[in-house]
């Protein structure tokens, strides 16, 4: 039997408790095992499929990600569905990344292609983590919603809250070290908060065990070239914390 008094065993069992949280299961209760120490049992709705999924070995990160999109399907969870998107917009990159980014939503690019950042938003992003000694194939991208709004249009909040526990499953998956919200849609989702990026960029925010970073969307930075610097140092921020230095420039 595990011990519950040790640190890390408490840290995986509450992202095991988050999981089944965001999967809907909600009510767990305690009973002495046939040792005499504490197990834990579920209740309610799924209570089965949760008590075997928990004594069942976690599986690798690339089948947990496939399990989650397949969970996902061709999803109608949201009036998205009937708005014109081509495709789902789930995620790419290292499923055991150190460094997750994470944006707002995919726009005609990646609706078209089925990955995220992939536009010239995507190519800037592309960039930045080159800045960063890192190569896209390094990191982990996604987005708050992942299917395209109309237009292109700020996702609406029933949105964000509807399609948000599947990415929280794949962080939960990927396990990254950090995460850097990409705009005030993603950083505000995530931290719940509403504040102008003026007072959310430039510190460290604790998200579910996570260090997670906040920093202008490439988009906006395409619009607004002049806040790149602005973007380069919340960037610097995030390698100091993951031991990053940038390449050096061949002469």
């Amino acid at each position: 039997m595990a011990n519950l008094n040790d640190p890390a065993v408490r840290r995986a069992l509450a992202g095991h408790i988050r999981y089944y949280n965001d999967l809907g299961i909600y009510d767990f209760y305690r009973r002495p095992s046939q040792g005499g120490s504490a197990g834990l049992e579920f209740a309610g709705e799924g209570a089965r499929a949760a008590a075997s999924l928990m004594e069942a070995a976690p599986p690798d990160p690339v089948t947990a990600l496939r399990l989650i999109r397949e969970d996902l399907g061709d999803c109608t969870r949201c009036r998205l569905h009937k708005q014109g998107r081509k495709q789902i917009v789930f995620g790419v990159g290292n499923p055991r990344a150190d460094l997750m980014f994470i944006g707002e939503a995919p726009g005609a690019d990646e609706d078209e292609q089925g990955e995220p950042f992939v536009g010239r938003a995507g190519q800037l992003l592309n960039n930045m983590i080159k800045a960063m000694g890192l190569r896209r194939e390094d990191v982990y991208i996604a987005n708050i919603i992942k299917c395209r709004p109309p237009g292109n249009r700020t996702p609406e909040r029933d949105e964000c809250e509807t399609c948000s526990p599947f990415l929280f499953r794949q962080i939960e998956v990927v396990r990254p070290k950090a995460i850097v919200a990409l705009g005030s849609v993603a950083a505000k989702t995530l931290l719940a908060v509403n504040a102008p990026m003026s007072e959310l960029r430039g510190r460290w925010y604790d998200f579910r065990g996570t260090r997670l970073a906040v920093t202008y969307h490439p988009a906006f930075l395409l619009r607004d070239p002049r806040q790149k610097k602005e973007a380069w140092k919340d960037l610097q921020m995030v390698m100091k914390e993951l031991g990053l230095k940038p390449p050096k420039i061949s002469e």
